[in-house]
């Protein structure tokens, strides 16, 4: 799926904003993507402060949001019923050739990934929030990339929803 060119400036304007949180309700989304992974539904939702994913009893957010404090865990985890949730992030600072080429890699995975959704914010063809998801075993797994060009910082998080 290509890229969809946003007409929004994005909320969050340094990794340090984004925060974490699980069982919001959906925020106003940029763009959506509904889809069903082995017979599980999922909803990939961007936003103007980031992203969203709702899939079976998890509802995920990570996103620069009124009252709630920045800076996002290295690792969460949790139970939903019969499901195990764990959730990573990681924050990377790149010299500037280094940072374009690793965002020209995300864009390229995602453009490419049978089920993605991203977005390119206007001001930089590098200001992009990239989220892809896959069936794993008994489970989904799903990605997301949010770019920083002003800072060259990259915000990775992986996340694996496993049925027990």
């Amino acid at each position: 799926m290509s890229g969809i060119a946003l007409a929004t400036p994005y909320l969050d304007t340094d990794a340090d904003q984004l925060s974490f949180t699980l069982g919001r309700p959906a925020h106003e989304a940029l763009a959506v993507r509904d889809l069903t992974i082995g017979g599980t539904e999922v909803q990939l939702r961007l936003l103007g402060a980031s992203h969203q994913v709702f899939a079976g009893p998890v509802r995920e957010t990570v996103a620069c949001l009124p009252g709630v404090a920045g800076g996002l865990p290295a690792a969460a985890e949790q139970d939903f019923d019969d499901w195990a949730y764990r959730f990573t992030a990681e924050v990377g600072l790149f010299a500037p050739a280094e940072f374009s080429a690793r965002v020209a890699r995300i864009r390229s995975l995602a453009e490419d990934h049978p089920r993605a959704l991203h977005g390119v914010f206007p001001g930089s063809p590098e200001a992009v929030t990239a989220l892809t998801v896959e069936r794993q075993g008994p489970g989904l797994s799903w990605q997301t990339w949010h770019t920083y060009p002003q800072s060259r910082r990259i915000v990775a998080t992986h996340t694996r929803l496993e049925a027990r």
